[in-house]
């Protein structure tokens, strides 16, 4: 019996090995094979990859023929995407990848421009027929929750707590009919509830949706919700903790951010003129070129220039308002034009009597100029009665969400005490 067993059992050790040599290694090879790099819906490990950006007056041609394509096929590729992709409008500044053969000659096969973070073009000319596809990366939402107290402006303590400043312009967007921003005072607080957009799970390319926000102007509280008023045309506007609509028919000023420079006056000293003469006007001043926005809805009754004026546009709103925007570098839109508020219609600029860059904004009511920041802005559309106890439970948990948020600490720097 010891002889069976001493016998057999080099036999039991190489079936046993024998068995489950196959299965062992099949599982190696799983483990140490590498998954493929898919990216922009190719490939990367059957390419040469080249990232790279936009160099000053670098064209589209110019990169093609540096990664060995002829100026014929280059300008095959021109002719076929120009209804499509417009070479032209490639950036200086903006990220490319060239995915080229991987061999001797590493020709481009695929040019990819990303004009932003999340959206980008593929020319893909790896056949005789250039193809070209706009793609968008996948982007997640993540609701977030700020709040800060005001020292010197809303940009600035945005900035101090390392925030987004398109969130600044987003809630200058939300109160822009209550609350003038070229006025905000030291403690003036805000809390915010927001959608933030991430790409590849973890960065961040902006800011989406304010779902709700509260400012603090002086004292005076203002909540703003986001709300759905018609659900068929998913159509939302702001607004306040007791159903009243945030917009009005006005906004207050015609850019976003900038400062007041001259008010409205029967009697200014003109340096220009050297004399005392009337100013019927409100001067926003802001750098050359900053965008200048319609007020209100309306349509363009003047396009044009004058001595004085420069280039400018006057507005009709309804029988009673109309307005006028001075001095701009170049204008937007042509008489006839239906506007939108908000809507830009000009540039900032020093065109007609004028000693720096700003916008003179004239607003006339029932055909007399008046002071626009003076005047009591008439209402958007309320909402319907019938609609408000929806809204108050809607906003019920909401509200509590934002009272709920704390502000930031402010810690306080003791200086040390002096002894005498």
């Amino acid at each position: 019996m010891p002889f069976r067993l001493l016998y057999f059992s080099p036999l039991v050790f190489l079936l046993f090995f024998t068995c489950n040599s196959g299965p062992h290694k099949d599982n190696a090879e799983a483990v140490i094979k590498p998954k493929p790099n898919i990216t922009y819906g190719y490939n990367l490990d059957n390419y040469y990859v080249t990232n790279d950006t936009i160099q000053v007056n670098e064209t589209l041609g110019q990169i093609l023929n540096r990664h060995h394509l002829t100026p014929a096929k280059i300008y095959q590729i021109s002719n076929e995407v120009k209804d499509s992709f417009d070479i032209r409008k490639i950036k200086a500044g903006k990220p490319y990848t060239i995915l080229a053969t991987k061999d001797s000659l590493e020709k481009a096969q695929v040019f990819i421009y990303q004009p932003n973070k999340i959206d980008y073009h593929v020319l893909d000319f790896s056949d005789s027929i250039t193809l070209v596809k706009k793609e968008s990366k996948p982007v997640r939402k993540k609701v977030q929750k700020v709040a800060g107290v005001i020292n010197s402006s809303l940009f600035m303590t945005l900035y101090e707590q390392g925030l987004d400043d398109m969130l600044a312009l987003k809630l200058s967007d939300i109160y822009a009919w209550t609350v003038d921003f070229y006025h905000v005072y030291k403690g003036d607080k805000f809390k915010i509830i927001y959608d933030e957009l991430f790409i590849d799970d973890s960065i961040s390319v902006g800011i989406g949706k304010i779902h709700a926000a509260y400012f603090e102007h002086h004292g005076k509280p203002l909540y703003a919700f986001n709300y759905v008023v018609d659900s068929t045309e998913a159509f939302s506007e702001y607004f306040d903790d007791e159903s009243r609509n945030l917009r009005k028919a006005f906004l207050k000023s015609p850019i976003k951010f900038g400062r007041i420079s001259s008010r409205y006056s029967m009697s200014r000293y003109l340096k220009l003129y050297g004399r005392r003469k009337p100013h019927l006007g409100t001067d926003f001043a802001a750098p050359v070129g900053t965008p200048i926005m319609s007020t209100a809805n309306g349509v363009v009754v003047k396009s044009t220039y004058a001595r004085g004026n420069g280039n400018y546009v006057k507005i009709k709103h309804n029988a009673t308002y109309s307005t006028q925007y001075l001095h701009m570098q170049k204008r937007a839109v042509k008489v006839g034009d239906v506007v939108k508020q908000g809507q830009v219609i000009g540039y900032i600029g020093m065109t007609g009597f004028t000693n720096g860059p700003h916008v003179c904004y004239r607003f006339w009511k029932n055909g007399k100029q008046v002071d626009a920041l003076k005047q009591e802005l008439p209402a958007a559309k309320p909402m319907h009665d019938s609609i408000k106890p929806h809204y108050y439970e809607y906003i019920k948990p909401i509200k509590s969400e934002l009272d709920s948020i704390h502000y930031p600490v402010i810690e306080k720097i003791e200086e040390p005490e002096i002894s005498v």
